[in-house]
């Protein structure tokens, strides 16, 4: 018997002419947490989909426990002890929590019997693992982390003992995060086998005990996480010299392009999420918007961007009076004439149409320009041009105009809507999660566009719930709390615990 979960050899898959996974090599320790990393398209997914049943291997072997297997589909890679969270849960918004758990796996005709098994085992696993998940709450009235939780009890109550995860801070805040990793930490230390598919390198570094790196399908190295460092583990990804520092100059702010004031709104629950909200951004300069999630600042950045309506305040844009004006179309689509561009926290239900080819994503918000029409129908032939310049700019892998947005990973979507904002060149550029799901050669381009953004005298409101990257990126940094602006800091004097401070209500200017 080897000390090994898993053994890959070998594993090789196309898809047509693309080779996703060529000649990998894999181990994984029993009771370890194992990081595999790369860019994305590197093949982390698929090799992972290989493993839990979702794809067939062209070649290679996989051993589980040492024993060689042929895992054709998900329910046998469950019958071997293979649990998979998805990066886009697998559940069903409407259906409780026990409902989700049990959903597959009845082992019977009587429901209520299986749910009060299933009562009991849950519960147990709640206080083995810490996952605190209430079993009778509604799984669409959820948050995004305690959504991942249930994925997890699925697993477990499966009988996992392998736990593959792709990508699951994608989607989380900090906090969330760090309590995923107390849960993780929990598996491990009941024996548990945890398989991390990530391209953040932090969390790498904080919670693995080795790591595989792949890149453009092949694996480039296999090492114990304490023999290497954030800066090679980053070269080995990318295959050269990552600057994970962002350089740019003094910044000399021009006219104010932004003024808001007074802003408040109420949601249709009678809360005040956004209260007496007050700043200005000028040309020429990145204003960051930090803070815990769920303090204002998504809904700030709807009202904004013409998605939602302020309850009471005023947004001037240049010279121009936004909430007062009328409008003969949609508000979004009027501001993104007015030069005002949207990058959307949630790329998956605000940015893309899954089901349309990457050409017609880009046009996505302009549809109605006409320079991209010739009467009543679009110009095709330019159009698919056009988005082939942009997926070269952008590395949008893989690289076919023609290929449905749903296909490409969370990352390179993101790539596609950051290349249509920017693309329209606006004079104010709302941002949201520019980096979410996005792997470190590509973050390090983003945030050189938005820099460039800056210097060429464009304005950027920049929210992310990744602190080093406000920091690293802002010119001005505002703090939201409770729905207000607690604080303003400038950007080079900014710090993680004078944010904290901040993010808690304490004011400072």
């Amino acid at each position: 018997m080897t000390d090994f979960a898993i053994e890959l050899s070998g594993i090789c898959k196309s898809f047509g002419a693309v080779a996703a996974n060529r000649d990998v090599e894999m181990n994984v320790a029993k009771g370890s947490i194992h990081g595999i990393i790369g860019e994305n398209g590197a093949g982390k997914s698929t090799l992972m989909s290989i493993l839990y049943g979702y794809y067939q291997a062209d070649a290679g072997t996989i051993r589980v426990n040492d024993v060689e297997v042929r895992i054709r589909n998900s329910q046998e890679a469950i019958r071997l002890g293979i649990g998979m969270v998805h990066q886009h849960f697998m559940l069903v918004d409407t259906f409780s929590v026990l409902e989700n758990i049990v959903l597959g796996a009845e082992g019977g005709v009587l429901l209520s019997r299986a749910l009060g098994a299933a009562r009991t085992h849950l519960k147990q696993l709640n206080q083995e693992y810490g996952l605190e998940v209430d079993p009778d709450a509604i799984v669409g009235k959820l948050g995004v982390g305690l959504q991942q939780r249930v994925e997890i009890l699925k697993a477990l109550y499966r009988g996992a003992d392998v736990l593959i995860l792709d990508e699951p801070t994608a989607v989380l805040t900090p906090q969330e995060a760090d309590h995923l990793f107390r849960i993780l930490r929990t598996l491990k230390a009941q024996g548990k086998t945890v398989i991390l598919i990530t391209h953040k390198l932090r969390e790498v570094m904080d919670i693995t005990d080795a790591v595989t790196v792949m890149r453009a399908g092949q694996v480039v190295g296999n090492v114990r996480t304490s023999d290497v460092d954030r800066a090679q583990l980053a070269d080995l990804m990318v295959g050269r010299k990552v600057n994970l520092r962002v350089d740019k100059p003094e910044h000399e702010p021009g006219a104010v392009v932004l003024s808001v004031k007074g802003l408040n709104l109420v949601d249709a629950r009678g809360v005040r999420v956004l209260q007496d909200v007050n700043f200005q951004i000028r040309a020429g300069e990145i204003v960051g918007l930090a803070g815990v999630a769920g303090n204002g600042q998504s809904e700030l950045l709807e009202v904004l961007a013409g998605m939602s309506e302020a309850t009471s305040g005023e947004i001037s844009y240049k010279d121009l009076d936004l909430v007062r004006r009328k409008y003969r179309e949609p508000k979004a689509a009027a501001l993104r004439k007015l030069g005002i561009a949207h990058v959307p926290e949630d790329r998956s239900r605000e940015g893309l149409v899954k089901a349309f080819s990457l050409y017609e994503n880009v046009i996505l918000g302009y549809q109605c320009d006409r320079s991209i029409r010739r009467g009543p129908f679009y110009k095709r032939r330019e159009l698919v041009a056009r988005t082939a310049q942009l997926i070269a700019q952008f590395d949008i892998r893989p690289d076919n105009p023609l290929l449905r947005a749903g296909l490409l990973s969370g990352g390179n979507q993101q790539k596609v809507v950051l290349a249509r904002e920017i693309h329209a060149d606006p004079d104010l550029l709302l941002i949201g999660q520019p980096t979410r799901g996005v792997d470190i050669g590509a973050i390090e381009f983003i945030h050189r566009r938005l820099v460039a953004l800056r210097d060429a005298g464009k304005a950027i409101l920049l929210v992310s719930v990744e602190l080093d990257e406000i920091m690293s990126l802002s010119d001005r940094i505002l703090v939201m709390s409770c729905g207000r602006i607690s604080g303003e800091v400038a950007g080079k004097d900014a710090s993680a615990m004078a944010l904290g401070l901040l993010m808690g209500g304490g004011e400072k200017h």
